[in-house]
């Protein structure tokens, strides 16, 4: 059974840095696309950054050359450094595992989650 676990969510104020990371169960370096996602309040879950296993790193575009995302194999530790932060920041952020095998000859594609840590950037 694959688990995350988010950590380091928190109250920030408009500018300011804050780090979140997520623990995985499993070896992040044989997890196909490892990301980050978020859901604001009334809106639906996006997109934030991702990590893929060979391949350039991606990034929203509200969130590029503000935040930066990175894993540690050996610790199996996503981490999402987030700087010059905005009120529009304000979201839960969730990790995700995306994994495709394949099983008899099929893909089998899974999408792992983690329950989320809440960030809140005050003006």
């Amino acid at each position: 059974q694959v688990q995350l676990v988010e950590s380091g969510g928190g109250l920030v104020q408009a500018g300011g840095s804050l780090t979140v990371s997520c623990a995985a169960s499993i070896r992040i370096a044989r997890v196909n696309v490892m990301a980050w996602y978020r859901q604001a309040p009334g809106k639906q879950r996006e997109l934030v950054a991702k990590i893929p296993d060979r391949g350039p790193t991606t990034y929203a575009d509200s969130v590029k050359g503000r935040f930066i995302i990175s894993k540690d194999n050996s610790k199996n530790i996503l981490a999402l450094q987030m700087n010059s932060l905005k009120p529009e920041d304000t979201a839960v952020y969730y990790c995700n595992a995306h994994i495709v095998d394949v099983v008899s000859g099929r893909w089998d594609v899974k999408d792992y989650w983690g329950e989320g840590t809440l960030v809140t950037v005050s003006t």
